[in-house]
């Protein structure tokens, strides 16, 4: 069975358990067991290490139908997916150039074969006042006399906190504010707490609470082995930042139409002109977008880091995020005010969908992007402010 096979075969077992984590506000702990008995933590990890050896575009249709059962869950998954996929899809000869050491080559497999042996990991970025702008973070880490460093500060937004088995954390340097490193942090390291202050509109199981640092991690904890490497990566291979979870979301769009045919046929508002129109809109603006991230993550597999499919990847984030706020609008809208009540399906895809554009990139910072490039422009550094 492929990996595709086996999350739609579990999405409709996350879609229901959903109302029940949504409304609970609780971390959904029986959807990532399933993800971990199917093998599916294992999907961006390399064959010979165990995993399923998938690429981007094979990511992007297992993402889809999970986030149609349940898009807190896919969300989760998506941090995970982005973790094991950096490390994993980034080309030796890249590597190489970036002068990265030999011992890099071990830990990077280590990491991957215990994802593919169950583990799982969360991705400690985001911090309040700057968002996931990576040259703006105020978590430090400093290189100790020993080799070890040391890191101290506060992430917020972190999905999965108190429940993944380790933590990517950014953060800039002491010594030279103008690097930003990311570190792999095991989930019971010393210094390491979890403050629960998620509660939110949408998007209500992702667990996201804040995480609290201050605590030193072996030489080997260093991503990439090199210092610097995370705002470098960021410019040049965008989609994991930028358009991982593109698919998620318009998995959550493709949710709330059916939803809304599921509702619409139960309350005989299907001779409606109306319903009828407002549905067939949105199926269209669905289908649109979801061929906007296939072509975007085809695009990943073979050419990362090409100018023109770094534009498809802000495409596909843009018209993700924006696609699933209509449309979930418009579906809650033609289902009409019962549908608005806690518990309905619509009402809970409506919250969900709402968070996608909000989050990074915004649909504002990717509009902006993409018509800096379509002006002939340098949309990494033709702006107001730092994008990352």
């Amino acid at each position: 069975m492929s990996a595709v096979d086996i999350a739609r075969r579990l999405a409709p077992r996350f879609a229901a358990r959903a109302a029940g984590y949504d409304a609970a506000g609780d971390f959904p702990v029986d959807d990532f067991a399933d993800l971990r008995d199917a093998g599916l933590f294992g999907l961006m990890v390399p064959t010979r290490l165990g995993g399923l050896g998938a690429g981007f575009a094979e990511y992007a249709r297992v993402a889809y139908e999970l986030a149609r059962g349940n898009g807190a869950t896919a969300l989760v998954f998506n941090m995970h997916a982005s973790v094991t996929g950096a490390l994993a899809g980034v080309p030796d000869v890249m590597v190489e150039a970036l002068g990265v050491p030999e011992h890099f080559f071990a830990a990077r497999d280590r990491i991957l074969a215990d994802a593919a042996a169950g583990r799982w990991y969360a991705v400690a970025m985001s911090e309040r006042g700057v968002g996931s702008r990576l040259s703006q973070l105020s978590t430090s880490y400093t290189r100790e006399p020993d080799g070890s460093w040391r890191i101290k500060g506060a992430k917020s937004f972190c999905s999965g906190a108190g429940h993944s088995d380790g933590y990517l954390v950014a953060a800039r340097s002491t010594a030279d504010p103008s690097l930003v490193s990311q570190f792999l942090v095991p989930a019971g390291a010393p210094g390491l707490t979890v403050e629960p202050t998620w509660d939110a509109l949408g998007m209500r199981a992702t667990g996201s609470h804040d995480v609290h640092l201050d605590l030193t991690v072996p030489e080997d904890a260093l991503v990439g082995a090199v210092e610097g490497l995370a705002l470098l990566v960021a410019q040049l291979m965008p989609h994991w930042m930028v358009a991982s979870y593109a698919a998620v979301y318009v998995g959550v769009a493709r949710a709330a139409v059916d939803a809304a045919v599921s509702h619409s046929r139960e309350r005989r508002l299907a001779g409606l002109p109306n319903v009828r129109s407002r549905i067939g809109r949105a199926d269209a603006a669905v289908a649109a977008a979801k061929l906007t991230v296939d072509e975007a993550a085809r695009r990943v597999d073979e050419a990362p880091g090409d100018e023109e499919t770094n534009r498809w990847v802000w495409r596909a984030k843009y018209l993700a995020g924006t696609t699933a706020a209509e449309v979930a609008a418009s579906m809650l809208e033609a289902a009409g005010t019962s549908a608005t009540r806690r518990g309905h399906p619509l009402e809970r895809l409506y919250r969900d969908a709402r968070c996608g554009s909000l989050q990074p990139a915004t649909s504002d910072v990717c509009a902006d992007w993409l018509g800096v490039a379509a002006l002939g422009g340098d949309p990494e550094s033709d702006g107001t402010a730092p994008r990352w």
